[in-house]
């Protein structure tokens, strides 16, 4: 038994609104009103966010299949499956899905690691697409509460096997 203490879930918290994101006054600031109207167009844009990551899961079970498949350039495969999940990173704060954001970054890190996509890396990528199944599924929100943590800490545990 080893005396190694288990690797602690690192949680990207994502700015919430675009106001948070930008200078306001000043040279080069952003037109306030402007960011209001950009952010109401997000909010409305929030009930599509579902059908569009569903859609991006598709995707993404598409490019895990051809990688379990051995079809094509391994190297291509997790390209594609990298580009796919930081598609998906990016999206998921803006939306209110911060867990989303923190899964697709986890599964970059995993990705960019890999050299091989054997059996156990093919499982790896499984165990994240998964998890972003899990949290669209629930419509875990924000950072997921305690089952949010408790798949951050497993995908942590994951990503530290590569």
């Amino acid at each position: 038994m080893s005396d190694e203490k288990p690797a602690q879930a690192q949680v990207i918290r994502p700015p919430q609104t675009l106001q948070n994101k930008v200078e306001k006054g000043g040279p080069g600031a952003v037109d306030l009103e402007a960011l209001a109207k950009a952010e109401e167009v997000i909010a409305n844009l929030a009930d599509d966010y579902l059908d569009w990551v569903k859609e991006d899961l598709v995707r993404l079970e598409a490019a895990y299949d051809q990688l379990k498949s051995g079809e094509g350039d391994v190297a291509a495969n997790l390209e594609n499956i990298f580009q796919i999940a930081h598609d998906m990173k990016g999206q998921g704060g803006s939306f209110g899905y911060d867990l989303m954001t923190a899964i697709g970054d986890h599964l970059c890190r995993l990705v960019e690691k890999m050299d091989t996509a054997g059996p156990r890396e093919v499982l790896m990528v499984r165990v994240h697409i998964d998890a972003m199944r899990v949290v669209i599924t629930k419509e875990l929100k924000g950072d997921g509460g305690n089952e949010g943590r408790q798949l951050l800490m497993g995908l942590t545990l994951v990503g530290d096997k590569v």
